[in-house]
């Protein structure tokens, strides 16, 4: 797909993967929004990209909380009156064997709050600007670790596990992509959703104490082949292993389950995110 001009949102780009996709987008002729926490390395990003004769501008903005979620969007709103890509790239890792369970100042288990919740409501303050995009694609970069959800306690109050958040959190990003394809299936605004690769070369993996399996470049390549390839024109609502199209969990395909993962997310965001 010719990405000359087109206007693209990576969220954790400042590394790893999203930072790796973010130049290759840049690269390929995209005005590319970084994002991150770090001011220093976001605007690192952002000259890299410029020495290469690409154009980027940084966003900060800590994820974890739903404020800077709508401070995020808003700026974007303010400076662009369209989106053309969406990469809900962001997330935490399971973390290090025997990791603490961390609420966020909302409250909200963090990795719920960030791998999920906040792709969830940015998206949906993001959905005015892809509307008015052309062909318009959502990417959300979730995980083939899915764990199904326990609607009793979601926030993993007993007997928490990092990685058991990890994997509910990745599981609740693809059913929201499944949800959201079948709400814009009249549009020209696509969804869709990814196991980028396995164990990547990523600081996340490492400091999960695991030994990398494949390249951050493997992953690039599977989140540019739903960015940013033509053969994805008009594909909506599918989840890929790789760039293999494959089978989320069970739960994923069942409207009840989703219908209820939806509702509990406009309460714990904003229910007028809704409308």
């Amino acid at each position: 797909m010719n990405m000359t001009n087109k206007l693209a949102l990576v969220t954790g780009s400042t590394d790893g993967l999203g930072r790796c996709v973010a130049k290759r987008l840049a690269a390929q002729g995209a005005h590319v929004l970084i994002h991150g926490r770090n001011m220093e390395r976001g605007e690192y990003v952002v000259r890299e990209i410029a020495g290469a004769g690409g154009k980027a501008t940084f966003y900060p903005a800590d994820l974890s909380t739903f404020a800077e979620v709508r401070s995020l969007a808003s700026a974007i709103g303010r400076a662009h009156d369209q989106l053309d890509l969406l990469i809900n790239n962001a997330g935490i890792g399971t973390g290090s064997p025997g990791s603490i369970r961390q609420v966020t100042a909302d409250g909200i288990e963090l990795r719920f709050a960030v791998n999920y919740l906040a792709g969830f409501a940015l998206t949906r303050l993001l959905l005015p600007l892809l509307l008015k995009g052309s062909r318009s694609r959502i990417v959300n970069v979730a995980s083939v670790g899915q764990r199904p959800i326990d609607f009793d306690d979601v926030m993993l109050s007993h007997g928490y596990s990092g990685t058991a958040a990890y994997c509910q959190s990745k599981l609740a990003q693809i059913m929201f992509t499944f949800d959201l394809a079948d709400e814009l299936a009249r549009t020209s605004v696509t969804a869709n959703c990814l196991h980028p690769a396995t164990y990547m070369d990523t600081t996340m993996v490492r400091n999960g104490g695991i030994t990398p399996l494949s390249t951050v470049a493997e992953g690039a390549d599977a989140v540019l082949h739903l960015a940013a390839t033509t053969g994805m024109e008009g594909r909506t609502g599918l989840y890929f292993d790789g760039t293999r199209l494959a089978r989320a969990h069970p739960d994923a395909y069942n409207p009840a389950i989703r219908k209820r993962l939806r509702q509990l997310s406009f309460q714990l965001t904003d229910p007028s995110l809704a409308h």
